[in-house]
């Protein structure tokens, strides 16, 4: 693995006997996408992505993950799940997210079923796999996914309600989802595309067992249909600069403060510059969502003279003082094509979400307490 130079732990030294500063600078020492981290109940941070290098393994047939004790020096823990024999899936491991429940660690995660009659290109499906250890090993709660949509699905993302209701969020993969739009139309009259397919994200309830889903899916997300739409610009980037045919709306994240569920997503293509991040709320976790004003929350830099771009599929930390960070993959120009792991401060104030970043230069240590 080709090696990266990154800044993590800078000392800034005071005179006179007053106490150091802490500080740190992303990129981390983290090489993979889809960063998705959780405080476990001893304390420690364990970080859990997509890549070809996640945790020192391919992905090709499973993930890797990393702990920390401050969110920011990552060692790694090696290969948590490997596909076996029995796996339902075949290869492209996605997307594993890890949730504490009841003393064990459920994985959710996305793969190419291996049932394909039709030979289809995407084949996307989402499992679970379970462990007593937050570094695994993880095993396959059944040799099926977690249920079949008749689509491909990725990203499921779990919210934990408080009536104990659960709740997961899905993205519907672009594959074969053409969508008539204004966006659509002057593509094609552009010579640009002759179609464009879309991702949404839907939202279906599960068991609270976490193995079955108990419900209809219903769509709370997806791109807009109209240019003049205010979010059109930035989640149609992957079109208008001419890099593929399909806007995405993928990556989601949910959470809830006070009565309002924030939903966080991605748009545009992920292996590209303009992978960004917005959010939506609503006043029920069903929807309707409403797309914020302040989108996006997360994009490049390189416009203003940064080096940071695509980018976006974040999650988010709470820790036990309240403050916020949100956990998110980018690349700048010294990492090149490899994505790597950002962490920024992230608020919610007066029902106004935003990210500060994101930053390459020294910021402030989180406060774990």
């Amino acid at each position: 693995m080709r090696k990266l130079f990154y800044t993590t732990i800078l000392l800034v030294c005071c005179a006179c006997g007053q106490p150091t500063t802490q500080t740190y600078s992303n990129p981390l020492n983290v090489e993979f996408g889809d960063p998705y981290v959780i405080q476990a109940s001893d304390g420690k941070f364990y970080m859990y992505g997509t890549g070809e290098m996640a945790g020192g393994y391919e992905s090709k047939d499973g993930f890797g993950a990393y702990v920390s004790d401050d969110l920011i020096n990552w060692s790694s823990c090696g290969q948590v799940y490997t596909k076996s024999e029995n796996s339902w899936g075949v290869n492209c491991f996605w997307a594993p997210e890890v949730y504490e429940m009841n003393g064990r660690f459920y994985m959710f995660f996305s793969a190419n079923w291996k049932e394909n009659p039709n030979n289809e290109l995407e084949m996307f499906r989402i499992g679970v796999a379970v462990s007593d250890s937050p570094t695994g090993p993880f095993i396959e709660m059944s040799d099926k996914p977690l249920w079949d949509p008749g689509y491909p699905v990725i990203d499921g993302n779990l919210l934990f309600d408080d009536d104990g209701r659960v709740y997961m969020y899905y993205s519907r993969c672009c594959y074969k989802n053409s969508v008539e739009s204004e966006v659509a139309d002057w593509a094609k009259k552009e010579g640009l595309f002759d179609n464009i397919e879309e991702s949404w994200v839907y939202v279906v309830e599960l068991a609270t067992t976490l193995d079955s889903v108990i419900s209809e899916p219903t769509l709370v997300l997806n791109p807009p249909k109209e240019m003049n739409n205010p979010q059109s610009e930035w989640e149609s980037r992957s079109v208008t600069e001419k890099e593929v045919n399909r806007r995405w709306t993928e990556g989601s994240f949910i959470l809830k403060e006070g009565d309002t569920y924030f939903i966080m997503y991605s748009a545009n293509f992920f292996g590209g510059e303009h992978y960004a991040v917005g959010y939506a709320t609503s006043k029920s976790p069903l929807g309707p969502f409403v797309k914020a004003a302040n989108n996006p929350v997360l994009e490049k830099t390189t416009p203003k003279g940064g080096k940071v771009t695509g980018t976006g599929h974040n999650s988010v930390v709470t820790l036990a003082n309240g403050d916020r960070y949100c956990v998110y993959h980018g690349r700048t120009t010294e990492t090149g094509d490899n994505r790597v792991v950002f962490i920024d401060r992230m608020k919610i104030e007066n029902g106004v979400l935003t990210v500060d970043g994101p930053t390459t230069d020294p910021q402030q240590m989180p406060k774990l307490n």
